[in-house]
Order: C-alpha cells, then structure tokens, then sequence
C-alpha cells in the first residue's frame, strides 16, 4: 500500500531544513534574529524605523524587509541610516520562506550584525507555518484593528514570543479594547512578552529597546554549540 505524502508537508519539511540551517549560521556568530509578523498595516515598518533610528550607532543592526510586490519598506528604513538593509520581494507569495532569507542572507556580511530584523509580509495566516531560522516571532497588532484579533489568528499569537500593541495614542478612538486584544492573546499564550507602544508619539519604545539591548548581550554570551 502507499502512502501519500501531502505536497505541503513536502515543502515545510524542507523549508525547516532550510530554516535550521539559517539558524546554525546565525547561532555560530551570535546574531540576534527576529520575525516580524502582522497584518498590513499594524506597524512593523514604523517600529524598524523607530528602533534603526534609536540605536544607530549603538547596535549593528540589518532587516530583511519583505514585501509581495514593492520595496517601498527597504526605501523607508534606508532613510534612518540605521543599519543594513535589504528588500525582498515575494512577487505574489503572501509569505517568506527559508530558502528566501537563506538567499538574503547571502548578500549580508554577517560579522557585522548583531541583530537580525526579518520583516515578513503582512500577513497572520500563512506566515506562521513558515520557520525562517529566526530566534522569535514577533506578532504585532495595533488599535485600528479588531481586539479579537488573537482570537482569530490564534496559531501566530501562539508560535510568537513577543506581542507589541502599536498605535495606542489611538485608544478611545474606536471600540478596540486594549485589556480584551492583550487578555485574548495570553489566554492564547501566557508566555507572551507584550509591549504596548505608539510608534508616532514614542510612548512605550525605551522598553522596546530595552528588551531589545538585553536580548543582544543574552544572545553574546550564547553558546552556538546549544542552540
């Protein structure tokens, strides 16, 4: 008798094998690396943004910034001069893969980064079934959304590390619960790390950066060998 084996399972089996092989290579320099996941809209570029420009100069930094068809992200987080960057564009696919960061990562001189941003296309469906090598996901949400947000896309809040609610200087705008968006997402992951900030005004960003800073020097004292 055969067995089938679903073409999906082919290509994630693969696409895990890539992804570890990203995260060796990562591991044995002890770069920091994060995946940035959403839903278009919520942020991920206003944060990069926020944070190449806050510690410029302070942190060897470098994103990966994905797009389905344009580089206008690249284009922006350029503008900071805050580290290195570059676009990558799916041409159509609503997600990164492995052996799209592994090609990526190619071009980068990986001795001089210590953190690596991976800004995936907006997107909370697919991109969680994706493993890019990455440390941890990073799962943003913002106000203009819908509090049940977790509820919904519950396999991302549950494979991320860290939950970052933007755009609270919009609270009281619209009927989005801040306490109801965060309870959903805990009952969904009580590990969750979470951030509340405005990427426009600045309030909550130090802790960000904070977090980030320590992640960094934890990631330095490492060893690849147990990664």
């Amino acid at each position: 008798m055969n067995t089938k084996i679903p073409i999906e399972k082919k290509v994630l089996s693969k696409n895990d094998e890539l992804a570890q092989e990203i995260r060796q290579m990562l591991a044995e320099r002890r770069i920091l690396s994060l995946n940035l996941v959403s839903s278009p809209g919520s942020g991920k570029t206003s944060l990069l943004e926020n944070t190449l420009s806050a510690l410029k100069g302070k942190v060897r930094m470098a994103v990966i910034a994905g797009d389905v068809q344009t580089e206008n992200d690249a284009k922006r987080l350029e503008k900071t001069g805050g580290g290195i960057i570059r676009a990558l564009t799916t041409g159509g696919a609503c997600h990164l893969d492995a052996r799209m960061i592994l090609k990526a990562i190619d071009d980068l001189n990986l001795d001089d980064i210590d953190v690596l941003f991976i800004e995936n296309v907006g997107n909370l469906v697919c991109p969680s079934s994706y493993h890019l090598g990455e440390d941890m996901k990073v799962v943003l949400i913002s106000t203009t959304e819908g509090d049940d947000k977790p509820l919904k896309y519950p396999s991302m809040f549950r494979k991320s590390s860290v939950l970052i609610l933007n755009k609270i200087d919009l609270l009281g705008y619209s009927d989005f619960r801040a306490d109801e968006a965060l309870r959903n997402a805990r009952n969904i992951n009580a590990a969750l790390k979470i951030f509340e900030v405005s990427c426009k005004t600045g309030q909550g960003l130090d802790n960000w950066y904070t977090w980030l800073g320590n992640q960094i020097a934890k990631k330095k004292e490492a060893n690849p060998s147990t990664v």
